[in-house]
């Protein structure tokens, strides 16, 4: 989307509208969803020509969000990163349940079409933990504890959230201490981990058979926002009927994740 490069209204004017809101906040949201894990850091001069505004302008803005805590600026490089204002409104968030919110009626939805158990999962630290989840039917089926902790490199569920990450930052949270083996079928070496990263990267989703319960099988597809994965959205259950199935739960599990994504603004 292009805007006019004209500078953003002085307080006494009429403020400029884009969309039915105001543009100079619609450009401060813009310029922070510009943040990701894949740029992290942006300089002035390459944000403006980024997004094709004027270099005044950007600027301003930058100097907007950084006294209000949104970005901090590095002062020997003039680069600018998420400040700490974010990591609060984030915690809040989370304690709300916004994310558990939205996610109920496309869980709710993907049991009524899958009849296994639907999570939702978000990244702690090096595993994950269970932000939402429904039950899959019947009296077989695989059961999943609100705030439950797994390990990161087990499963369908972690690769979907982790495999986007900068692969310094997977080094970092995976190969200091070993990769825990639950049965054969765990991935356990790093540099599989990352060649099963990229995969997922080029597939947009994830299946894993068996990896840290061996009669399990999960489908897995990641959730976005502003660039960045929120969470994984899984549909999980008995191997030996998610396997006569996987194309189309992988269908409906990857609608999901698209209309949750879209709820987030991703």
């Amino acid at each position: 989307m292009a805007w006019n490069d004209s500078p953003p209204p002085s307080p006494g004017d009429t403020p400029e509208r884009a969309n039915g809101g105001l543009r100079t906040v619609d450009r401060a949201l813009v310029v922070l969803l510009a943040f990701t894990e894949q740029r992290p850091e942006w300089g002035v001069s390459e944000l403006a020509r980024h997004q094709g505004w004027d270099k005044a302008v950007v600027q301003r803005l930058l100097t907007t969000l950084t006294a209000r805590g949104f970005l901090l600026c590095d002062e020997a490089t003039r680069r600018y990163r998420l400040g700490p204002t974010l990591s609060r409104l984030a915690r809040v968030a989370e304690h709300s349940g916004v994310l558990s919110t939205l996610a109920r009626p496309v869980l709710a939805r993907l049991l009524r079409e899958i009849g296994e158990s639907v999570v939702l999962n978000v990244a702690h630290g090096s595993s994950y933990r269970c932000e939402a989840a429904v039950d899959g039917t019947g009296p077989v089926r695989y059961t999943a504890i609100i705030g439950a902790v797994m390990p990161g490199h087990a499963g369908a569920s972690g690769h979907a959230l982790f495999a986007y990450r900068p692969e310094n930052e997977t080094r970092r949270m995976f190969g200091s201490s070993g990769l825990q083996r639950f049965n054969e079928h765990t991935i356990t070496d790093l540099e599989a981990l990352l060649t099963c990263y990229a995969q997922v990267r080029a597939d947009g989703y994830c299946v894993s058979h068996g990896e840290y319960d061996e009669a399990v099988t999960a489908i897995s597809a990641p959730v976005f926002q502003g660039g960045n994965v929120a969470a994984s959205l899984t549909a999980i259950g008995p191997a030996h009927r998610v396997d006569r199935d996987v194309e189309a739960h992988l269908r409906r599990v990857l609608a999901g994740a698209a209309d949750l994504t879209a709820a987030l603004g991703g």
